[in-house]
């Protein structure tokens, strides 16, 4: 499985790279929305782990590309950010998950397991 990991703030994207990559996924990363919605056009992707609040565009820009998909491409959305009407606005533009940070490594794991399901 090949997940896009795009996250702005390098200690959080290197953990999770760790986590990832030990877990046995295929991981490429970015640290910029714009990165993000370039690589999602490349194709190849499975799932898509991204903050909302990152340079060029946001995780909810990165949602609005991957909703015109075809076939669009399960989302995670990272955000320390707890207000609903993001978590809303997330949702309704197609969102699979919600995680606030901080959270541990492995409840994203569990999540994502959760989505291969089904």
């Amino acid at each position: 499985m090949v997940v896009l990991l795009a996250e702005d703030d390098e200690l959080i994207l290197r953990t999770l790279e760790h986590k990832l990559t030990k877990e046995g996924f295929d991981v490429v990363l970015t640290r910029n929305g714009l990165d993000a919605i370039s690589i999602i056009r490349q194709g190849g992707i499975d799932l898509i782990i991204s903050d909302i609040m990152m340079p060029f565009a946001s995780g909810i820009e990165i949602l609005a590309e991957v909703k015109m998909m075809d076939e669009p491409i399960p989302i995670i959305m990272l955000s320390s950010m707890g207000q609903e009407e993001i978590v809303l606005e997330a949702f309704d533009l197609g969102a699979s998950d919600y995680i606030i940070k901080p959270f541990s490594p492995n409840e994203l794991i569990i999540r994502i397991n959760r989505l291969r399901k089904k």
